[in-house]
């Protein structure tokens, strides 16, 4: 009986430890305060044609001349060639791209945060850039494997206010909390950023470190974080309600598109001003770079003094 006694009680602790964690994980919510901020939208629309004719000439060029972007991207050696084809490709077009490595390397320069941990890189890496932002109040957080049209991130944000909390790209739901994912880039502008930095300081809040039962991917940490300021994740779309954040390739939107949309694949598959794609190789992300800034037929939309239109009755624009 005493054996049997001594199993039963055993059986009741492990069930009671058991229910605790359960209820733990069905309960946990990082953040339990209450969404104050007028701010929230979940949807970040960039302007439609008939918005910018509301502008002058004048303005639309002072709307131009301020939009500049400091790119965030986040290297290790370990993907040394992704890194080089990042410094190569689109991070030219960045009005300020630093990259920020584990580790020095000795093939390509970077700012150095000397710190293994992942979370911890970006929580450094992001207080880095808004100490030395100078003017630019727009920040682009990438990993070298996401391939970005930095053209149509600074149309996106053209008439937005980055005194403004915005926090978006693509906007993931992960039981009650909405995060932007990291492999298709994070757009957080100055005031989003200022309230980030300021909330790194609370460690009850926003530990450098995670004290969770699991660990959080950076991406939803950084949501977290976010959270506790008042600023949440915003899904970036054009004027049409399609999203211009990817974390596929063309190829591999291509291909849904075909399955899911086989009468109609280009208007199924990407937006004309799609900001990101990822997944893709090295020698992908130099084709693509060839693709949206290189190639072009001679005459269309770029005011040359000739224009050769398609022919009559054609779908060509």
């Amino acid at each position: 009986m005493l054996s049997e006694g001594g199993s039963f009680m055993k059986g009741m602790i492990l069930g009671g430890v058991f229910c605790l964690v359960v209820s733990l994980l069905n309960s946990y919510s990082p953040v339990t305060e209450s969404r104050t901020d007028d701010h929230h939208h979940h949807h970040v629309k960039a302007a439609s044609k008939d918005e910018l004719k509301h502008f002058s000439g004048s303005q639309l060029k002072e709307l131009e001349n301020q939009v500049q972007v400091y790119c965030v991207i986040m290297v290790e050696p370990k993907v040394l060639v992704y890194w080089a084809t990042t410094l190569d490709t689109w991070s030219k077009h960045c009005d300020k791209a630093a990259f920020y490595t584990s580790e020095a390397s000795k093939a390509l320069d970077a700012i150095d945060m000397n710190e293994k941990d992942d979370w911890t890189r970006l929580r450094k890496a992001l207080k880095h850039a808004y100490e030395n932002a100078g003017d630019m109040r727009w920040f682009f957080v990438a990993q070298p494997t996401t391939f970005a049209i930095i053209e149509n991130l600074k149309y996106l944000v053209l008439t937005k206010d980055p005194d403004e909390p915005f926090y978006l790209g693509k906007a993931v739901k992960s039981g009650e909390l909405e995060y932007v994912a990291y492999d298709s880039g994070i757009v957080l502008s100055y005031e989003a950023l200022k309230r980030l930095v300021a909330v790194f300081q609370d460690e009850e809040k926003c530990p450098e470190r995670g004290r969770a039962l699991w660990k959080l991917s950076d991406d939803k940490q950084l949501a977290v974080c976010l959270k506790y300021t008042g600023v949440f994740a915003e899904n970036g779309e054009d004027a049409h309600g399609k999203s211009l954040f990817n974390s596929k390739s063309v190829d591999a939107l291509i291909k849904d598109s075909m399955n899911n949309n086989p009468n109609n694949v280009v208007e199924g598959c990407c937006p004309d001003l799609a900001v990101t794609f990822s997944g893709m190789s090295p020698n992908q992300m130099q084709v693509m770079m060839f693709g949206v800034y290189r190639l072009r037929p001679y005459g269309h939309d770029f005011h040359d003094f000739l224009t050769f239109y398609p022919p009559k009755g054609s779908d060509n624009d």
